[in-house]
C-alpha cells in the first residue's frame, strides 16, 4: 500500500513538471524597441502593444520593450527585423524608405494638413495599401502608429522664415525625402542615426535638428538647443514591423491578437502625442528654450516650390493629390 502510494506520489509530481515544462515551452518571447526614452510617445505604444499581446494570447507570448537605441537606431532595428534576427520594432517612417520606397510619399513636406488629415489618410485605403507593400520586402507591417508634426531647433539663431535657415547645420534622418527638401531651405543636411544625435548636438558638430515635440522633450534637446520654431514641416508617421517570418508562424487567433494590439498601442501612442503638443510649448520655455509660435508656413511651402516639381515627377501628381484630397 505505502509502495502504491508512494508511486503515485511520484507520477503526480512527474507530471505536474511535465505540465509546468510544457507551459513554459509555450510562452514564446519577442523583442520589440525604439530608438527614444521609455517615457515617450513611442515608449507607451510599445509598452500598450506588450501588455495587448499577453492578455490576448492568453500568456503565450511574452514581448521584451527596449528603449533609448539599446538595440541600435531605427534602420539598424528594421535590418533586424528584415533579417528576422529580431521580431518588431516600432520606428518612425524615416529610414523606412531605404527598405520600402514606395513609402517615401509619407514623407513629402506639408503633404498633410494637420494630423487629423494624416490619420485619416493611415487609417483608410491609402494607409492600408501602403502597409500591405511592406510584406514582399520581408516585413509584416501591423499598424501606423504616430510620431508627431516635425518642427525645427537650432543652438544658433531665431527661425522665422526660410532664409534663417541658410547655411544651419542640421540633423536629418536617414530619409532621401527629408534630405532633398531641406536642401531646398538652404540647410546643410548631415543625415544621422538618432541615438547619435544629442551628442552631436552637445559637441556642435551639427547646429540643430527637427522632431516633434514629443521627441524633443523626450530627448531633453532642450539642454543642448536655445531656440524652437513651430515649423510643422513634415507630418512623421511611426509604424509597427514585424518580420514576415515570425508572423508568418503564428495561429490565425494569434496573428488577429497581434494586429489588434498594435492597433491599441498606436492609438496609446497617437494620445501621447495630443498631449505633449498640448503642453510642449510651455514645458519648453520654462526650460529656457525661445519659441517662434506663429511661423509663416507660406514662405517655407513657396521655398520648397522646385523641390516639389521634383516630387511630382517622382510620386505621380495624382498620387499626391489623391492624399491632399483626403478629408
Amino acid at each position: 500500500m505505502l509502495l502504491t502510494r508512494r508511486l503515485s506520489t511520484l507520477f503526480l509530481a512527474a507530471a505536474a513538471a511535465a505540465g509546468f515544462m510544457s507551459s513554459a515551452a509555450a510562452q514564446t518571447t519577442m523583442k520589440i524597441s525604439i530608438s527614444v526614452a521609455q517615457n515617450s510617445h513611442q515608449g507607451v505604444a510599445i509598452d500598450t502593444f506588450a501588455r495587448e499581446v499577453e492578455k490576448r494570447t492568453a500568456g503565450r507570448y511574452k514581448i521584451q520593450t527596449f528603449y533609448s537605441g539599446a538595440l541600435g537606431g531605427e534602420r539598424e532595428s528594421i535590418e533586424s527585423v528584415q533579417l528576422g534576427t529580431q521580431e518588431l520594432t516600432f520606428t518612425s517612417t524615416g529610414p523606412v524608405p531605404n527598405f520600402v520606397p514606395d513609402a517615401r510619399i509619407l514623407d513629402i513636406p506639408f503633404l498633410f494638413r494637420d494630423k487629423a488629415h494624416a490619420r485619416a489618410v493611415l487609417d483608410g485605403a491609402i494607409g492600408q495599401e501602403m502597409l500591405a507593400k511592406f510584406e514582399p520586402k520581408g516585413f509584416k507591417a501591423l499598424a501606423w502608429g504616430e510620431n508627431g508634426v516635425r518642427h525645427m531647433t537650432n543652438s544658433k539663431r531665431t527661425v522665422t522664415s526660410p532664409d534663417d535657415l541658410k547655411g544651419l547645420k542640421m540633423r536629418t534622418m536617414e530619409n532621401p525625402v527629408h534630405v532633398a527638401a531641406y536642401k531646398g531651405f538652404g540647410i546643410v543636411t548631415t543625415p544621422m542615426a538618432f541615438p547619435e544625435v544629442f551628442t552631436a548636438l552637445q559637441q556642435g558638430t551639427v547646429d540643430g535638428q527637427e522632431n516633434p515635440l514629443s521627441v524633443i522633450m523626450a530627448a531633453k534637446f532642450d539642454q543642448v538647443q536655445k531656440h524652437l520654431s513651430l515649423t510643422g514641416h513634415v507630418y512623421s508617421p511611426a509604424i509597427f514591423l514585424m518580420s514576415k517570418g515570425a508572423f508568418d508562424k503564428l495561429s490565425a487567433a494569434d496573428k488577429t491578437a497581434f494586429l489588434e494590439a498594435a492597433k491599441e498601442g498606436a492609438k496609446v501612442g497617437r494620445a501621447r502625442v495630443d498631449e505633449d503638443d498640448a503642453k510642449g510649448v510651455t514645458e519648453l520655455r520654462s526650460k529656457g528654450m525661445t519659441v517662434v509660435e506663429n511661423v509663416d508656413k507660406s514662405k517655407f511651402i513657396a521655398a520648397l516650390t522646385p523641390v516639389n516639381a521634383e516630387f511630382e515627377k517622382q510620386f505621380g501628381k495624382a498620387n499626391i493629390d489623391r492624399i491632399r484630397a483626403v478629408k
